[in-house]
């Protein structure tokens, strides 16, 4: 299922969620189904990283490349050019990300070639179906998946249709995808729904504004990224917390106050600055309560008050940090905290 985001070990098992009860179409083997666009992009990702490494072509045999064709025919289908598509969510819950309005096809768009994600990397609701972060993270794996198509499978019709999809994308994202930032520039807009409204803000989770470098979404010196991630880090973003323990980003997921180490780790990623890096080691390195671990959450002012003992996706992220750091800065890693 293309659209789902979460499956169980037995692809026959029914989810042993409370997923069972969504009002969507929950098959055999889905743990969860809520339409995340970046779900189809990282396995993109990972298997361009995985060839350029190793040039292996055996794991993009027939089923693989059927699997991929799915994936581009689901970001089109997400499209929505002529209908609302197959995709409907909805879920009995108290809180209102849990679950999409207009009997769960979500807030009404205009068709202008942006995909629509009805759920954030967060696992919450868009506000705005086209969400800017997940489109730009879309144009660069499909770019990544063209070249694999055209140079390890010899397949142009395949790469071709990639890159149409990705460059289709990528002048929506141009003509509907900024806003103003209050100063006469141009910034990425978080969330947008093709009519003019647009959303400012960011979340921890990546793909993010802050995070798009990392996806090879943005060069890292790209003005516009610049403008962007400086005020995904200022009081502009509704979810940019500063605390007696650290500053940082969180989101909705789990609420006011929460930062999200997943934020601060991407922070030193895409810095060119040793101080900026510097700080962002020591809140690491401080607010893990003891533990030893990073956590998925913590509160600004008291670290002992975190969400997940032990957070799978940010303790990864803190691995790809260290060797981002032994290539860039290697000198950093011999100070003390």
């Amino acid at each position: 299922d293309s659209y789902a985001n979460a499956f169980m070990a037995d692809p026959t098992a029914k989810s042993n969620l409370g997923a069972i009860t969504d009002m969507t179409e929950m098959r055999p083997g889905v743990a969860e189904r809520k339409w995340e666009l970046d779900s189809l992009c990282y396995p993109m990702r990972l298997a361009h990283a995985y060839w350029s490494e190793t040039k292996d072509t055996v794991p993009f045999d027939g089923l693989w490349a059927k699997a991929m064709a799915r994936a581009v025919a689901t970001m089109r289908e997400q499209q929505r050019k002529t209908g609302d598509g197959p995709y409907k969510f909805e879920r009995v819950n108290r809180h209102a990300t849990e679950t999409l309005m207009l009997k769960g096809i979500g807030a009404p768009t205009s068709k202008v070639g942006l995909i629509h994600s009805m759920f954030r990397p967060s696992d919450d609701a868009c506000t705005l179906p086209f969400l800017i972060p997940s489109n730009l993270f879309a144009v660069a794996a499909l770019r990544m998946l063209a070249k694999i198509h055209a140079e390890a499978r010899h397949d142009t019709a395949a790469a071709a249709d990639c890159i149409a999809l990705a460059d289709e994308v990528d002048a929506a994202l141009k003509a509907h995808g900024q806003m103003d930032d209050g100063k006469g520039s141009k910034v990425w807009a978080f969330e947008v729904d093709g009519f003019g409204n647009a959303i400012f803000m960011d979340d921890a989770n990546v793909p993010s504004l802050s995070a798009l470098p990392l996806l090879g979404a943005a060069p890292r010196t790209d003005p516009l990224y610049r403008r962007t991630r400086a005020l995904a880090w200022s009081t502009r973003n509704p979810y940019f917390f500063t605390g007696t323990a650290a500053d940082g980003i969180g989101g909705p997921h789990k609420g006011l106050g929460m930062i999200w180490p997943m934020s601060i780790i991407v922070r030193a990623m895409t810095s060119d600055d040793d101080a900026e890096i510097r700080q962002c080691l020591k809140w690491l390195k401080t607010t893990d309560a003891g533990t030893g671990f990073i956590h998925e959450s913590f509160d600004k002012d008291d670290p002992a008050r975190f969400s997940r003992p032990w957070f799978a996706w940010a303790n990864g992220l803190f691995g790809d940090l260290i060797l981002d750091l032994e290539r860039r800065r290697p000198a950093l890693l011999s100070e003390r905290f």
